[in-house]
C-alpha cells in the first residue's frame, strides 16, 4: 500500500499523520490495500484553478479526484487508483456549517475522494447509484469514528 500526502496549503492546521492512517485503514476496509493514492492539500485558489482547468468550472470546491484507471491505459496500472485533491480552506467552512470538527470533514472528503477513485459516483447517474455512494460515505465515516474511539 503506498500512500502520499502533500500539504501544500498553509491555511488551516491539518494532521498529516492521522489522514495518512485513515486512508490506510480505508484501503484496507475496501480491500485494496495493494493500491496507491495520492493526496494532496490545497487552498481554494489552487483546487479553483485546477477545478477551472480540468472540468471547466471556475470556483472552488471541497475535492476533487483524478482517477487512474479510467481512459486510455487506465488498465496498465490498476494498483495506481489516482489523486485526490483536497481544498482544506473550503473543508474548513464547510466542517464550522455542519458542525464537525475539521479533520472528520477531511476525512468525510478522503471518502468520498477515494470512492470516487474506485468508481463510485453521484453526478449524472442513478438515483440509485446516489443513494449506493451516500450509503457506503456513511458506513465508511462511522467505522473510523470508530477506530477513533477504540
Amino acid at each position: 500500500m503506498t500512500v502520499s500526502l502533500r500539504n501544500k496549503q498553509k491555511k488551516e492546521t491539518i494532521d498529516a499523520g492521522r489522514l495518512r492512517r485513515s486512508l490506510k485503514r480505508l484501503l484496507k476496509e475496501l480491500q485494496r490495500e495493494n493500491d496507491e493514492v495520492n493526496v494532496i492539500l490545497v487552498d481554494d485558489e489552487q483546487i479553483q484553478s485546477i477545478n477551472r482547468e480540468y472540468l471547466d468550472r471556475d470556483r472552488p470546491t471541497n475535492v476533487i479526484s483524478f482517477a487512474m484507471t479510467e481512459g486510455v491505459g487506465g488498465a496498465l496500472h490498476p494498483e495506481i487508483l489516482g489523486d485526490i485533491v483536497i481544498s482544506a480552506e473550503t473543508a474548513a467552512r464547510d466542517a464550522a456549517i455542519g458542525d464537525l470538527a475539521l479533520m472528520e470533514e477531511m476525512e468525510f472528503l478522503l471518502i468520498h475522494g477515494l470512492l470516487h477513485l474506485i468508481g463510485y459516483n453521484h453526478e449524472k447517474c442513478s438515483q440509485k447509484e446516489v443513494e449506493r455512494m451516500k450509503k457506503k460515505e456513511r458506513e465508511l465515516f462511522f467505522m473510523l469514528r470508530q477506530c477513533q474511539l477504540d
